[in-house]
């Protein structure tokens, strides 16, 4: 028998991207392909930081045109990256924290994603991976 060979996690990188709204803080979630709320997120990109990778998936995904970063206060969970066929991988994904000064109605996947903007509290009921879920709800603009 073939012994089994434990990987590290596949490395993703998210943007957490905050503003301030009548109520306070609020936090951006969009729709995946399978309609479950998540942050914007991809696979690093070659010549760009994690950071400035994240970024790029928060103009793709979510239409963040221009937003700050806070590279300090980058966390990490454990997912699980789910893809259309049914195959599920872990990840470690990295999040990035970004205080959106600009948005764009149209943006690269904005036909076939929903963005909406909540509160850490209402975000982190409407997201079902547990990582995700403490990260948001433990988030402090």
């Amino acid at each position: 028998m073939r012994p089994l060979i434990k990987r590290p996690p596949a490395l993703q990188v998210a943007a957490l991207c905050h503003r301030e709204g009548d109520a306070g803080t609020e936090v951006m979630l969009v729709s995946s392909s399978s309609g479950r709320w998540i942050l914007p997120k991809g696979w690093p990109i070659d010549g760009l930081t994690a950071c400035e990778a994240a970024k790029q998936e928060a103009w793709e995904e979510g239409g963040v045109k221009k937003a700050a970063a806070n590279n300090a206060s980058a966390q990490s969970f454990l997912g699980q990256k789910r893809f259309d066929n049914g195959s599920v991988i872990p990840c470690e994904v990295k999040v990035f924290s970004f205080k959106v000064k600009k948005l764009s109605d149209n943006y690269p996947e904005s036909e076939r994603r929903d963005r909406i903007w909540a509160t850490p509290a209402r975000a982190a009921e409407l997201v079902d991976d547990p990582g995700l879920k403490a990260l948001i709800g433990n988030f402090a603009a």
